[in-house]
């Protein structure tokens, strides 16, 4: 009987000369350049240390560990350097102004900028105990420390973000948990060839602008097997200074107060060939949602194999318990009107307490829109107030509406097929309880197969 292929490779490997055999990873441990641990005392210096001679030395993994709490301000990642947070160690990131650069857009833990082949990995924890960062606790929503006083950043966003890679090439960052950002939680910037694997990120559910993973003018992205539990959006594509294209999500659960899949709001580039498949979304305040507001646009799109339950929060919150929200609106009377084009949602089912949201503009049209097998089911359950369109940012804002199915404006193409919608009446007080409302000058191509709409206890 033949040797099973790994086995074979291993054996292969044994007879390699020594020298053309691959070398295992130098690992640099924290504790030989003098860490303590004891999550009291600073550690920067011993732990920048040890990355700084991982470089040197060509590359290898930094390690923390366990037990330990390993306090610190900034760390700078290099080439070739992995931080290998140890099962039962953790990161903890200092609270402090002065433990960050002078810079905000450089405030992060752990900052890797011009690198390649920099990453994160280990099964322990990243925590930028961002309860220290809250000076008035909420139920509604925290009211959060604002470093304002730098003149260098505005409004209650200024404030460090967690973990961040800028203008760097193969990134990795997996078997890693990142607990508590006071900001945004991972954060690409510029990076191409970027795997996201088995990350688990927890950010306080009242906390505003912690998001779980921003991907930023960044292209070639995988995101799987993630779970991500936080306040603000959770997987957010941003165009800001380039376009983002080819990224994956996959196997991913999410739960947050805002929405779990958002592009935009910065949107002054072009969004193109992204994928989103096999998502569970938890309670979340929206599902799937696009905020083009700046110009950019937005093409070959496909939702694939989705199970949500959106519900209302506090409107503070920008969101209406919407299970897909694709709108396309100026941020302001003189801002140029994006298009979204070519989207796609396949089996997607959903519980929600508001209906679908699909509202392109006068100069920003959806074009080619697709809903395939979709089962949404309507019901309410909190208690607060429908009969409310949030264009939120800029656009008209909040809008008094009547409530329905599926509300359409500005499009020129949708095509549904084998759509099922399911409306709880005994739960829907307020509702127009319409499948669809539109205004038909606004509307053309509209195109509808296999399509109830049908009451359920």
């Amino acid at each position: 009987m033949a040797a099973p292929p790994l086995l074979l490779l291993a054996a292969l490997l044994l007879l390699l000369p020594a020298a053309a055999r691959p070398a295992p990873a130098r690992v640099f441990s924290v504790a030989d350049y003098g860490a303590a641990g004891d999550g009291s005392r600073y550690d920067t210096a011993a732990i920048q240390a040890a990355v700084d001679a991982c470089a040197a030395a060509g590359g290898g993994r930094v390690l923390l560990p366990a037990p330990g709490d390993y306090l610190t301000a900034t760390v700078r990642l290099r080439s070739g350097v992995v931080l290998d947070v140890a099962p039962g160690a953790r990161l903890l990131g200092g609270t402090r102004q002065r433990d960050y650069p002078p810079e905000s857009r450089r405030w992060y833990v752990v900052l890797a900028e011009n690198t390649t082949g920099a990453g994160v990995t280990g099964g322990g924890e990243i925590n930028g105990q961002g309860g220290a960062f809250v000076v008035t606790p909420s139920a509604q929503k925290n009211i959060m420390v604002s470093w304002n006083a730098t003149g260098d950043c505005l409004g209650d966003e200024c404030r460090p973000r967690l973990v961040g890679f800028i203008n760097s090439k193969d990134v990795a960052v997996h078997d890693i948990t990142l607990n508590q950002p006071a900001l945004w939680c991972l954060h690409l910037v510029r990076c191409d060839n970027s795997v996201i694997r088995n990350v688990s990120i927890y950010g306080d559910f009242n906390t505003p602008n912690n998001d779980g993973i921003d991907i930023e003018d960044s292209n070639n992205t995988i995101i799987t097997d993630c779970h991500i539990d936080t306040g603000d959006d959770a997987i957010c594509p941003k165009s800001s200074t380039g376009p983002v294209y080819n990224l994956t999500a996959t196997n991913c659960w999410i739960r947050t107060k805002s929405c779990a899949i958002k592009f935009g709001s910065a949107s002054f580039f072009n969004f193109e060939k992204l994928l989103f498949d096999n998502i569970t979304i938890v309670d979340s305040h929206r599902g799937l949602g696009m905020q083009i507001r700046d110009g950019g646009n937005v093409s070959d799109v496909t939702f694939s194999n989705i199970k949500m339950r959106t519900r209302y929060y506090h409107p503070s919150w920008w969101g209406r318990a919407e299970p897909i929200y694709i709108t396309t609106c100026p941020r302001h009377p003189d801002s140029k009107e994006g298009t979204i084009s070519d989207v796609r949602f396949i089996n997607i089912s959903s519980v929600s307490e508001n209906g679908v949201f699909l509202a392109g503009s006068k100069h920003g049209l959806l074009r080619n829109l697709k809903f395939q097998n979709v089962d949404l089911t309507y019901k309410r359950w909190t208690n607060y107030t429908g009969g409310l369109y949030d264009y939120r940012p800029g656009c008209q804002k909040m809008v008094k509406h009547r409530t329905g199915g599926m509300m359409l404006e500005h499009i020129s193409g949708l095509e549904v097929d084998n759509v099922r919608m399911r409306w709880s009446r005994g739960s829907l007080e307020g509702w127009d309880v319409n499948p669809l409302l539109f205004r038909p000058s606004t509307i053309d191509g509209l195109s509808f197969h296999d399509w109830q709409s049908l009451d359920v206890q």
